[in-house]
């Protein structure tokens, strides 16, 4: 009797321990993407898992399409502690931590594996380390997919079909490096402008994963879509250092947690959704085609420049890790 009694007092303290280690709070989580896109599913999935966590105190607000700005004034929002979170592509995080412009380089994974081990493994990580100083925390990568091109002029079977193309590409400058190696016209523009110019002709084309462009209904402003696979994209779960910083050792392993379990989900829906987007592009009237491996491989010589000069503008020690952990997931 008294060992219960003993037992029941323990639950009782361990139960009053975590209330108060678990404070009620609101999670403003912003991102880019439309309510339908697998980063969407991903902020749903998370949220759901962190409520069951926390006995439904820990509470996730979303805030899809742009609602709380762009991906540079949600990354202020972050750093600032005016927002808790946000999935932003990694792309975003070079301005402030250039090395990751490693994980925008041409044709440097060919494969989901490839990539998930890259960036589950010691590179991802470097790179995290590096975000805390910056005003952030993340909770790991989720899949954004490999970035494709779609345009109004032509289908893109090899380099040279890109010349001359005025392609809307992220601010970053490893993208328009890239497409000025391939003779294209690279033109930086904030995503929220991108359907407005394909429609007016302003520009030719752009790229994106499979996903974001059916989303975004770019098959109504341009023809042709060619899976040229060239740059594989990640988002990355981000939380403000400043609100990560109030939360208790325990609803920090309740967030890790959460973030970790969803991201398996994430990924997953997020890849059955741009296999499905293709024929999807297709029965709404675009016209799609496949690049040869060959032709990729001739599109990564020629891109292999741009990415030596990045490279050595970049943290040797870091540099080295990136190339290392290819040489060892292409083995």
């Amino acid at each position: 009797m008294r060992s219960a009694i003993v037992s029941a007092a323990l639950a009782t303290a361990t139960c009053l321990a975590f209330a108060q280690d678990v404070q009620e709070r609101v999670i403003k989580f912003g991102h880019l993407n439309n309510t339908d896109h697998p980063v969407s599913m991903g902020v749903k999935k998370f949220a759901e898992l962190l409520a069951a966590k926390s006995g439904g105190k820990l509470k996730v607000q979303e805030f899809p399409s742009n609602q709380l700005g762009n991906e540079l004034q949600q990354q202020s929002a972050l750093q600032g502690g005016v927002q808790e979170m946000s999935a932003p592509a990694t792309t975003s995080l070079a301005g402030i931590v250039k090395e990751f412009g490693l994980v925008d380089f041409p044709f440097s994974v060919s494969n989901y594996a490839q990539a998930d081990a890259l960036l589950d493994g010691p590179l991802g990580q470097a790179l995290i380390a590096r975000l805390p100083e910056k005003g952030l925390v993340a909770l790991g990568y989720w899949d954004l997919g490999f970035r494709n091109v779609t345009n109004s002029r032509r289908p893109i079977t090899k380099a040279e079909d890109l010349d001359g193309l005025k392609i809307r590409v992220i601010p970053n400058p490893v993208f328009l490096d890239t497409f000025k190696a391939f003779k294209a016209n690279p033109v930086p523009m904030p995503f929220a402008e991108l359907y407005g110019a394909l429609e007016s002709k302003a520009v030719d084309g752009q790229e994106n994963p499979f996903a974001v462009i059916l989303s975004n209904k770019f098959f109504e402003v341009n023809k042709f879509v060619s899976a040229t696979n060239h740059v594989y994209a990640a988002n990355i779960v981000l939380v403000s250092k400043r609100f990560w910083d109030k939360l208790s050792p325990a609803e920090q392993k309740m967030m890790h947690e959460a973030a970790d379990e969803a991201r398996g989900y994430q990924r997953k829906v997020s890849r059955e959704a741009a296999a499905k987007a293709v024929g999807e592009l297709q029965a709404k009237g675009m016209q799609y085609n496949e690049v040869s491996p060959a032709e990729q491989a001739r599109m990564r010589t020629v891109a292999k420049p741009v990415t030596e000069k990045f490279a050595a503008a970049y943290d040797p020690a870091i540099v080295k890790l990136y190339n290392d952990e290819l040489a060892r997931l292409s083995k």
